[in-house]
């Protein structure tokens, strides 16, 4: 009897001891993403999108398309696959499952649009957004490593023709790894946030891509790059995640997440932020070398 009672008093010693340890682990994970400050990023996008009006022709010029595809596609989405979602939901999340359902289609719905979307209707708009916002904020020389400038105020109208190849495609790696992660949402309320915390990893990763093409920087120093700073990607890509998942409003939100990437990239590029401890993975590499 003793040895049962041991057992047990092992076991929630243990249970205590993995839970004091993932609580520090969070605990500094959200104290990272708060010191980054990538999170204000997606909102400052959306307020300085809203606040220069000259970053809105792109977004104008593919409006009516793209509204119509996300119409379109959420419609379809809840009509033909709401009710066979909730009645496998139902089992593992109870009443929840109401709700639930709701967000994973959503979920769906977002990464169908933008999948569709950033292939073949906003491409080169999102590509023109991002360089025209750090033309704005005076990171001119940065911009100019990857597309002709032309003079003039206005940012939009400065960018020429593009030397450096846009932004990659979405791969069919991603469409993999987002169907794999699709089970999570069968685990009550925590499974679904999980998913969303995936989602915004991935969508964190890819936000500097442009950035980083201008930069000129290789595939082995962005992975550098994005290891040493996965909290504050995460973080941001969740919120811009977050944010593409309400109806309709997705494209939008998908011009202002450019915005905020681009507001983020021009701080990194400009003010010396504390992400950018020399000039990143080009001194790495060289220090590399040396040794």
């Amino acid at each position: 009897m003793s040895d049962g009672h041991g057992a047990i008093n092992r076991v929630q010693a243990k249970a205590q001891e993995v839970a004091k340890e993932d609580y520090e682990k969070a605990k500094v994970i959200l104290s990272e993403a708060a010191r980054s400050g990538s999170y204000l990023y997606p909102f400052s996008g959306i307020f300085y999108f809203l606040t220069h009006r000259s970053l809105w022709k792109p977004f104008l010029s593919r409006l009516l398309p793209t509204i119509g595809l996300a119409v379109g596609v959420t419609l379809a989405m809840f009509f033909f696959t709401y009710l066979p979602q909730l009645a496998i939901l139902v089992f593992v999340n109870g009443p929840l499952a109401v709700f639930t359902t709701v967000i994973l289609i959503l979920n769906e719905s977002s990464t169908i649009v933008n999948l569709v979307a950033r292939n073949f209707l906003l491409q080169d708009a999102i590509l023109d957004t991002f360089d025209g916002t750090l033309v704005s904020k005076n990171a001119t020389r940065v911009v100019g490593e990857g597309r002709q400038l032309k003079p003039g105020n206005d940012p939009i109208a400065r960018l020429g023709r593009v030397i450096k190849n846009p932004f990659s495609k979405f791969t069919p790696k991603a469409i993999i790894r987002y169907v794999m992660y699709l089970p999570l949402n069968f685990i009550p309320v925590v499974g679904t946030i999980m998913f969303i915390i995936i989602q915004g990893r991935t969508r964190g990763k890819s936000v500097h891509g442009r950035y980083f093409q201008l930069k000129g920087w290789s595939a082995s120093q962005q992975k550098d790059w994005l290891q040493r700073h996965h909290v504050p990607y995460t973080t941001f890509g969740t919120v811009a995640t977050l944010l593409e998942m309400v109806p309709i409003a997705s494209t939008f939100f998908s011009f202002t997440n450019t915005v905020g990437a681009a507001l983020w990239a021009a701080d990194i590029e400009q003010k010396n932020t504390d992400m950018t401890t020399g000039t990143a993975p080009n001194l790495r590499a060289a220090a590399k070398k040396a040794e």
